[in-house]
């Protein structure tokens, strides 16, 4: 869908389950170091924060509800971003475990992953010979055996959970072109209403791969897939973070940023934090023209239910 005005949401994904505590001593694992980087990313600029867990004693990925409890008041008080929790959290639990903290506090979005796929991270292990905590190299080795489920019944699943129980909209997350055909039937059979807002992901080990052309191709096939029913964003993970942004705002579309996605703010140069990301994307974004997008201008687009019907 063309943009039709120069509004541009700027997610930004603040810690996530990839990388790992050893990479980078920006990434974020206890709960005020999570808090605090949420809400400098909303202050410079970033509309909707993506979040996840960690547990806060060595930073392993979390999905307990408790860990979210431990960062999620502080957020919601100091900023007015729109929260969106992952349902993805650790790829070896199950989805009635992965949607557990988006059942319990209830928030205006969450994301969702439309396909089952390989979702590996091993080659990353190969970077480092010293490790801050003992479960590091152990977790991403052991990724090339992992499959990160995501069935039609998990997907219908988690749309009734968590879509008609609490009206939470979804970041379709779409890593690859046939998760854009399994939401388009899932949208025939009545299980997402639009508009709808589609993450196109590229650069995941298992998924398409970060080249322009694939970004040109998922957006002209979601045009004739959902018409004016859908928006879009673009993460590029790794390198291709920044390119993909600012080439998906040219092309219509809103764009996603975060340590979750990118540890550095330049080639061979590790990011600070989140917030210098945001900026970074926003100075790109906004001398190209375009504004960006307040939270309540992206609820409003979004058609999300409001920050007063979240439950914390």
């Amino acid at each position: 869908m063309a943009r039709q005005d120069k509004k541009v949401i700027i997610t930004c994904a603040i810690t996530g389950a990839i990388h790992t505590p050893t990479m980078s001593d920006a990434l974020p694992y206890r709960p005020e170091d999570i808090a605090r980087q949420a809400i400098d990313a909303a202050q410079a600029g970033a509309a909707i924060l993506h979040l996840h867990a960690r547990n806060p004693t060595n930073g392993a990925v979390s999905i307990d509800p408790d860990h979210f409890m431990q960062f999620l008041p502080d957020i919601k008080a100091s900023t007015d971003a729109v929260i969106n929790l992952s349902t993805g959290g650790s790829l070896t639990n199950t989805m009635d475990e992965r949607i557990a903290p988006a059942r319990r506090v209830s928030p205006e979005m969450a994301s969702l992953n439309m396909g089952s796929m390989n979702f590996s991270m091993h080659p990353l292990a190969d970077r480092y010979k010293e490790w801050k905590f003992d479960w590091e190299e152990a977790y991403l080795r052991n990724s090339d055996s992992y499959i990160f489920r995501n069935t039609f019944r998990d997907i219908g699943f988690t749309a009734k959970e968590l879509g008609e129980a609490h009206g939470v909209k979804f970041e379709h997350e779409c890593y690859d072109l046939g998760h854009l055909y399994n939401l388009r039937f899932c949208m025939d059979i009545g299980m997402f209403k639009p508009p709808v807002f589609i993450q196109f992901i590229f650069g995941i080990l298992g998924g398409i791969g970060a080249d322009l052309d694939n970004l040109v191709f998922m957006k002209r096939t979601a045009d004739r897939l959902f018409g004016k029913d859908y928006r879009w964003s673009v993460l590029g993970a790794g390198g291709a973070q920044m390119n993909f942004a600012t080439t998906a705002a040219m092309m219509g579309g809103n764009v996603r940023v975060g340590l979750e996605d990118s540890l550095n703010i330049a080639r061979g140069k590790l990011a600070s934090s989140n917030a210098e990301q945001v900026v970074k994307v926003r100075r790109i974004l906004e001398d190209l023209g375009y504004e960006i997008a307040t939270p309540a201008e992206a609820r409003d687009m979004l058609a999300l239910k409001g920050r007063e019907r979240v439950g914390f």
